[in-house]
């Protein structure tokens, strides 16, 4: 096959564009308009029917691989016929002989069919490759990779860090098994869990996403709450069960009957029908606007007109957790008070009592700071002041941006 001309780097993400990971759209614009010229591999088509102000500014072609190798066989075994040819396809070959014995799943041979493919089609100008998420966009990468003699890297988050085993957090970190160059990620919490992981702690940086505040407005001047207000309740959130709302919703419950509040929630999710029958059967339906997926605008038109922002992040049964979510940072940006719980990294952008308000997520306890909230008007703005300068001084979007192109530059002249 002869090689296009294309980008020095390749991006492998799980899915382009998607409304729920726009700190990937905001990284890659900023990547971009720092002057690095990369292409997106998408392991997915997508399925949001909006997309983010941020999608539209990144000027990055996409190229989508077979998102089930059953739909485009031809263009899976072509790339299987390439990468046989290749010098680094016995490396590669070895490796997926031994990951599928400890991990027997469709998925895992579909990692390896879509890293075929992309290794047969990446133009012959690619450098190096960087993966979103360090489960499967970073397994495609570092196959794809060992097939190309290129060297890859990644950026963690939260779930890829908690649900992958360790057997391959570690390979993934190791040069000795085609490991890569380097690794960021947005929490000290999960910088330092993979950094013990990693023979070379050096190779994790702590990147935090930071937040570019020209995307958003000004905050808006916060009339002070009467006691006797309603109080406006709302969150941004997939409706899953690391964002704890099974846990807010039997809260609500327990509210005052005095207490006139009303919750928005914005955002999809595969529980949306039970925490809507949840709702129903605690009695709290009607003081409850689920508005689905929301565009960025109408996110931070709601935020604007809310009184608190709720978000009782958990640990799930299955280990996935959040990091450090940005819709945080976006209610920081707009002033907007903040009740959360110490999970993972939180704790790192908001000290409780200081820039917001961090409770356990037992019912009971959040109802409690809800109540206690509505009883303190003057707490909100104070908080909510305190959370904006941390935002503004502390996390920032362009020191992380920086270390990033450094490195990934680094990462691709190694390979030149």
């Amino acid at each position: 096959m002869t090689q296009t001309t294309g980008a020095p780097l390749a991006v492998v993400v799980k899915g382009w564009p998607r409304l729920s990971e726009t700190f990937i759209a905001q990284e890659l614009v900023a990547l971009e308009e720092a002057g690095l010229h990369f292409e997106i591999w998408s392991l997915r088509h997508p399925t949001d029917k909006k997309t983010h102000p941020l999608h539209d500014r990144l000027q990055a072609s996409v190229r989508y691989l077979p998102e089930y190798l059953r739909d485009e066989p031809f263009r899976v075994l072509r790339g299987l016929l390439s990468a046989v040819k290749r010098p680094g396809f016995g490396a590669a070959w070895r490796m997926i002989r031994a990951d599928y014995v400890r991990d027997r799943t469709p998925n895992r041979l579909r990692r390896f069919g879509q890293a075929c493919v992309m290794a047969r089609e990446l133009p012959g100008d690619t450098r190096a490759l960087y993966a979103h998420f360090l489960h499967t966009p970073s397994s495609v990468a570092r196959y794809a990779a060992i097939i190309r003699g290129l060297p890859w890297s990644f950026s963690a988050h939260a779930k890829d860090i908690w649900t992958s085993p360790e057997w391959e957090l570690r390979e993934k970190l190791s040069p000795e098994s085609f490991g890569a160059a380097f690794g960021a990620t947005c929490t000290g919490f999960g910088a330092e869990h993979l950094q013990n992981l990693a023979e070379t702690p050096a190779r994790v940086d702590l990147v935090y996403h930071g937040l570019d505040l020209a995307r958003f407005p000004a905050p808006p001047e916060r009339p002070l709450r009467e006691t006797n207000a309603p109080l406006a309740l709302m969150s941004v959130g997939r409706l899953v069960e690391k964002k704890g709302f099974d846990r807010l919703i039997d809260a609500l419950a327990l509210l005052p009957g005095d207490l006139d509040w009303h919750f928005t929630h914005i955002g999809g999710g595969e529980l949306r029908d039970a925490m809507q029958q949840r709702a129903q059967d605690r009695g709290v339906a009607g003081r409850i606007t689920w508005k689905g997926a929301q565009d960025q605008p109408e996110v931070i038109a709601a935020m604007r007109a809310a009184d608190l922002f709720v978000l009782p992040s958990r640990v799930a049964g299955d280990g996935d957790r959040d990091g450090l979510p940005n819709v945080l940072m976006e209610a920081a940006s707009q002033k907007l008070p903040i009740l959360s719980t110490p999970v993972s990294a939180i704790p790192e952008f908001i000290d409780t009592g200081v820039h917001g308000i961090l409770t356990d997520d037992a019912p009971e306890s959040i109802a409690q700071a809800i109540t206690g909230f509505a009883a303190d008007p003057a707490s909100g703005p104070a908080l909510a002041r305190a959370a904006y300068e941390r935002l503004v001084h502390d996390f920032g979007m362009d020191p992380g941006i920086a270390r990033l192109v450094q490195r990934l530059r680094e990462t691709m002249g190694a390979a030149a």
